[in-house]
């Protein structure tokens, strides 16, 4: 009985931070699977990179501007994708040791889709803290190609689409159900 008394007080001792909710996915560089894939994407984008990031964005430009206000609440953005001009060139248990991360206390999926025709397979995930979400996680892979996103922050899911096809998050369709506002004619002069 005094072991389990000992170990529920060390327990209660530990720090909160010890039982806060981690929205930030341990993600491999893949150095090796890197060597061998035809095309490659690798982003780590942490609050520092993401501020200096964000001011190569045009304010004056509505896309840009959009985009601006979602970074202001991201801690970061992580992408690992890789392409191969041949099937099996990676393991499954490569892209599994960042699944199980997802299992984690906090993590939802949110959307799985599985073609037996393609072999390909869609995951997004999200992590939710006080009506807030503070994670986002997407697991795409196919039997030539893989792509790992993990987006750390608040998180405005109506706002989301913003970061869609910048800072290598690729086009989530998550915006897909809404009609697309109007984008000003470019080509147009500008007074």
């Amino acid at each position: 009985m005094r072991k389990y008394a000992l170990a529920i007080l060390i327990a209660l001792q530990a720090p909160a931070s010890a039982w806060a909710l981690n929205p930030r996915l341990v993600i491999p560089e893949f150095a090796s699977l890197a060597q061998k894939s035809i095309d490659s994407v690798t982003i780590t984008l942490d609050p520092a990179l993401l501020s200096m990031a964000s001011r190569f964005l045009d304010a004056s430009d509505p896309q840009d501007a959009a985009t601006q206000e979602v970074i202001k609440g991201l801690r970061g953005i992580y992408v690992r994708s890789f392409t191969f001009d041949k099937e099996s060139a990676y393991n499954q248990s490569d892209i599994d040791a960042v699944r199980v991360q997802l299992a984690a206390p906090g993590w939802s999926r949110l959307v799985q889709t599985h073609s037996a025709k393609t072999h390909a397979d869609v995951d997004i995930y999200i992590m939710v803290d006080k009506n807030q979400a503070v994670g986002l996680a997407l697991i795409a892979s196919e039997p030539r190609q893989f792509t790992i996103v993990n987006i750390v922050g608040a998180i405005d899911l109506d706002k989301l689409h913003k970061l869609e096809g910048q800072f290598g998050v690729p086009k989530l369709d998550l915006n897909a159900s809404k009609a697309a506002p109007k984008q000003p004619d470019r080509s147009a002069p500008q007074k």
